[in-house]
């Protein structure tokens, strides 16, 4: 069964975002059907296309998104001398720290250094002046997380979700092969092509395994710019402790991206940074919202009153059960899903 036999879904119809011609097919007959992900017959890295490096060239249409503390500018483009719709970035290098520009280059380095077709990569990169120019596929339907807040504010439908995390988790074990660990997994770095190819982005927070030759265990760099990762990050990346931590904190990532997806919205999102650290640290475990974890028993009256209580974890407790009750629920998740997430999110790195 294709999952756009679901009632929800069809409920749902997901709209190409290119402005000539708006695709008539959904995303979910791109992605699969209820079992399998569709990846485009593909044993190398994505196509690579020849696009000049004349800003002459690029017909700007559309500013789709920003990055980067709004220092880059993500733009729909058409190449004028092939007529080809691709993604432009536009980067003020004036105004970036040396922070900033590691991570560009390290984006940007890394991106024709990995082969493999779940891996986002760029066509051509140039500069203008002081600004630097990338130009990569246009992914029509954009990231994970913008399809969550465009169309499924209250989660996907599990078929969905496996299909999307396939793809992705392809893209990771690549990485992981590479020695690389991501550190930054999550919904909107999950990007989705017209054809329905998903390509894991986000490569600007990489951090390799292999030094000077020899391979490390643990790693004990905390990536910059965090703060907008943090909901996804593993209890040991934030402990920064002696223990360090490894490519299994990438596994606890997607167990959180799989909530997201699940859910509708970010987890940890609405938590005092402290009290979302006490959770990942001490309890309880983070898990996907159906009809089956609902608490349907839970009065209203215990979630009003005051967060400051004499146990921390009750406090948390009741934050996410306050969540919950926001949001009527209809949905199930199988137990093989539900393992799955409480797999990715064990406390111990090993047991993932």
């Amino acid at each position: 069964m294709s999952c756009l036999d679901c009632s929800c879904i069809l409920r749902t119809p997901v709209e190409s975002i290119r402005p000539e011609e708006l695709s008539q097919s959904s995303i979910h007959e791109c992605l699969a059907d209820s079992d399998l992900a569709w990846i485009p017959p593909s044993t190398g890295r994505n196509e690579m296309v020849f696009c000049s490096s004349n800003v002459s060239h690029y017909e700007l249409q559309l500013e789709i998104g920003r990055r980067f503390n709004n220092l880059t500018s993500v733009y729909l483009a058409r190449h004028t001398p092939t007529d080809m719709q691709v993604a432009v970035r536009i980067t003020d290098l004036e105004n970036c720290s040396e922070e900033h520009l590691k991570a560009l280059q390290n984006e940007v380095v890394l991106s024709h250094f990995f082969q493999h077709p779940n891996i986002m990569t760029f066509w051509t990169v140039f500069t203008a002046g002081s600004w630097l120019w990338v130009i990569s596929p246009f992914m029509a339907y954009g990231s994970a997380g913008r399809l969550l807040k465009t169309y499924f504010p209250e989660g996907m439908s599990e078929a969905l979700i496996g299909n999307i995390l396939l793809g992705a988790i392809r893209g990771l074990n690549y990485m992981h092969q590479n020695g690389y660990i991501h550190r930054n997994i999550k919904a909107s770095h999950i990007l989705i092509s017209e054809d329905g190819l998903v390509s894991l982005s986000g490569l600007n927070n990489l951090y390799s395994l292999v030094n000077n030759g020899q391979k490390s265990k643990v790693v004990y760099d905390f990536p910059q710019f965090s703060t907008s990762v943090l909901p996804w990050l593993s209890p040991e990346l934030l402990r920064q402790d002696l223990s360090g931590y490894n490519m299994k904190s990438d596994i606890y990532s997607v167990g959180i991206t799989a909530c997201e997806l699940a859910n509708g919205h970010v987890p940890f999102q609405d938590m005092p940074r402290t009290q979302m650290l006490l959770q990942k640290l001490k309890g309880p475990t983070y898990y996907p919202w159906d009809i089956n974890t609902f608490p349907r028993g839970e009065s209203r009256m215990k979630n009003s009153r005051s967060g400051v209580d004499s146990g921390i974890g009750e406090s948390m407790t009741r934050t996410m059960t306050s969540e919950r009750l926001q949001i009527p629920f209809s949905k199930t998740f199988s137990p093989a899903f539900h393992n799955l997430v409480e797999l990715c999110l064990q406390q111990d790195p090993e047991k993932r």
